[in-house]
This record gives structure tokens, sequence and C-alpha cells, in this order.
């Protein structure tokens, strides 16, 4: 039976708020992968609790690492002690529609021993995984799969990765760079990692991953934005503490302004690889003020928000967010550099030019992103194609659109546990912990 569609609330006055919001999922996913490749125990702090997160710690439990939850805080991020372990197959691991997961737990599952299987949701199929099938084969790992560069796919796992030289297309998603970089200290010869084809999107996500990597002393030795190269070592355990997730941030932020009022996120880093970090520039030149104190990040408006026009390479994740507001705004915006994000959780440009427009907006998919003119909008019911982004996005056209409906408002537990909550808290005024 299917769950009713959500009657996004209407926001009856400014949004005054103070919100803190869950941990990183990419810092989430990355740290746990690290922990489970390095020469001991290790704890992380600030740990995401959402669908994403669960899969790849259910992942890695399968594989016979530990991964024991210690702690909750008030936000819901959990504290967790992971212990590595001599991994070991038969495992059939479910990657739900997550694409670190499917794309990070591969080249780790290849130190296992036995058949590892792959699959996921019914979307996940549809997303490309050519680049790290490919790739692992390259790397000396006998992978079979359907020859068509999707889900599911099996490992016949040896407990070692040849490594070395390997070219690949990471032009569809940085995440394939990644899952390589993330497991390749522990490949025989290390890895020289070339990208061949259009630029890499989210650029921000691989200096994440180099980041987290060289707090491990793990060093990438690179060659501008197309070589990356990895020696062979052990992995430092290293205990961490996990960020709050600065895109999950952003409805709350484009809560306030859409209706005159003002956000403060807590916790907001000062210094971040995160690329929801780039929304800051973005708000501002849209027409708000943002400020950082010690307390957090303060967006206020300023009257109707200006259109835009910006390149969202580096942080696609922000385009349904942002693309909501534009919508809102007094002036035409264009997003352009995110033609991979067709190849998301779903084609997310075409997702977001059918239901805005659905609504009564005028969105026009181009070549690479989204020219968006502000219309008038009306009621109606906003699908979501089980894509997280998509649903807070329905929820923002809601704040001031009276009877927007969203369809399957629960696929923001992917990366957002109980959205709902925390959206209608907001609006009344309380400052959820």
């Amino acid at each position: 039976m299917s769950t009713p569609p959500w009657p996004a609330p209407v926001a009856t006055a400014p949004v005054h708020a103070t919100v803190s919001v869950p941990g990183s999922k990419s810092a989430s996913n990355r740290a746990l992968i690290l922990a489970a490749l390095a020469d001991g125990p290790s704890r992380i702090t600030g740990l995401l609790d959402a669908r994403d997160t669960q899969l790849m710690a259910d992942g890695l439990r399968l594989l016979g690492v530990e991964v024991d939850v210690r702690d909750r805080d008030t936000v819901g991020n959990l504290t967790v002690d992971v212990v590595p372990h001599f991994m070991q197959g038969p495992a059939s691991i479910d990657v739900g529609l997550a694409g670190t997961v499917m794309r990070f737990l591969p080249p780790l599952a290849a130190f296992a021993r036995g058949e590892v299987t792959f699959d996921g949701d019914a979307h996940a199929r549809k997303r490309p995984m050519a680049t790290i099938i490919e790739s692992l084969k390259d790397l000396g790992v006998t992978v079979y799969d359907r020859g068509n560069g999707r889900l599911p796919f099996m490992l016949a796992a040896t407990g070692e990765v040849t490594g070395g030289e390997v070219f690949v297309d990471a032009s569809q998603s940085s995440q394939f760079i990644s899952g390589l970089l993330l497991s390749a200290a522990r490949f025989n010869a290390g890895v020289t990692i070339h990208h061949v084809g259009p630029a890499v999107p989210s650029m921000p996500h691989i200096e994440m991953t180099i980041a987290m990597l060289a707090e491990h002393g793990v060093i990438v030795r690179r060659d501008g934005d197309s070589i990356w190269h990895v020696d062979p070592q052990a992995i430092p355990a290293l205990d961490r503490r996990i960020e709050p997730d600065l895109s999950n941030a952003t409805p709350f932020q484009a809560a306030a302004l859409v209706t005159g009022g003002s956000m403060t996120v807590r916790d907001w880093p000062r210094s971040t690889t995160q690329p929801g970090d780039l929304v800051r520039s973005i708000w501002a030149r849209m027409g708000a003020t943002v400020t950082q104190a010690d307390d957090g990040l303060t967006v206020t408006s300023n009257g109707p928000l200006r259109g835009i026009d910006l390149d969202l390479s580096d942080a696609g994740e922000l385009a349904p967010t942002i693309a909501a507001v534009a919508a809102l705004a007094e002036s035409p915006s264009r997003l352009t550099g995110i033609a991979h994000l067709r190849g998301h959780e779903t084609d997310r440009l075409a997702a977001l030019t059918a239901e805005i427009n659905g609504l009564g907006g005028d969105v026009e998919e181009t070549d690479d992103g989204l020219a968006i003119r502000p219309r008038p909008l009306h009621a109606g019911l906003f699908h979501t194609y089980a894509d997280h982004r998509m649903a807070t996005a329905g929820a923002i056209l809601g704040l001031v659109t009276p009877g927007v409906e969203v369809e399957d408002i629960a696929t923001t537990s992917k990366t957002l546990p109980d959205f709902p909550d925390l959206w209608s808290s907001m609006l009344m005024g309380d400052s959820p912990e």
C-alpha cells in the first residue's frame, strides 16, 4: 500500500530559527571505509545515522568488520567503534540508492576472500557503475557482471589487489576517483589514476577524500585534476569527529530566505572541504546577508531574492535547493555545469524541470543545466523519484505555495533522518537540537 503524499506546510510568517543538522554523509561514509582499512581500532564521533550510512555500516559488517554503536547525541548522530578484521565472503551487499556505498565499498571488498555480490534499489540499477567495474578488473580483481556497466555484479575476491596504473573516465561522478583513492594504499603496488574524458564534476568531494586520507598519513600526489598517485602503505587508525552536513543545511536556509526570515545553522565550520560551504557565496549573490559567528552561520533575507547565473559543477548536490529558490526569485536564473546530475538518484535535471513546471513554473532543461524563469506557482503533487533532494526542494516550494503535496517524503531518510519533524519544528519557531 502506497503512503499518502505529505502536505507541505505553508509558512504563515517569516521563518526565524536556529537548527542543528546531522553529520555529513560524505564524510561519514569516507570515515567508515578508512576505519575499516586501518591498522587498528578507531572511534568515529558525530557519524550520520541515516539510510546511506546504515547501508555502509551493514556492508562492512557483512564482510567481517566490527562497527559497534556506543552512543547517540542530541542531534541523532552516532559514536561508533570500528574494529578491522580479516574480511571474508560470501556476502550479498545491498547498496540501496547510495552512490558512496556502490562506488566506495567494492574496492574495499576486494580485500575479502570469497564471493561478494553488490545490488541495490531499482533506481540504483540505472546508475553508472562501469568505471568502478572496469577499473577493478584493470587493477587485478575478478569481476563478473552483465556487461552493461550497472548493478548487480559480483567480485571473486582473493584478499588482495594488484594495483598499478589505471585509466578511467570519471566525468559522470567524482565518486569513481574517491572510491579508488580510499582503498589505494592497501593495493600491492598502490595506484596511479589517470582521468581521461571531460572534466570531473564535484572536485571538492575529491579534495575531501584527499584531506581525510592525509589525516591518516596517506599522501595523494597529483598532477592537476587528471592524475592521482598513492603509494602502498598501511593506513594508521585515527579517531575522528564528523562535521555537520552542510548540503543538508541548505533547505533550512532556503526556508528562511523564501519567507523573508533568517536562519542560523549551528556549528558551521569556518574551514571545510564540504561542497555545501559554497552556498555562503551563492546566498550572498542572490541578495541575502551571510554572517558567521562562534555559534554558527546565519543567513538573513534582505527582501526578494535575485536570480543568479551559476556554475554548479563543484557542488551539483545543491542544484535542487538552488533551483527551488530560483523558481521563487524576482528574476531569471541559469544553472550550468550539472549535466552529470542526469546520472544521480534520478535524472535530476529532467525531474526538476517536470516538477517545477507541474506547479506552474517555467524551467527549461539545457545541455548542462537549467534555465529558470520565475512565475507564480500553484498547488499540485510534487514527485520525488526516490530522490531525497527532490523531496526537500518540494518542501521549499510548498512554504509559499499552498496546496503542494510531496510524494514519498520518507525518501529524505537517505541522508536526513526525521526531516518532516525538523521542518515542522522550524516553522513553529522551535530550535531542534
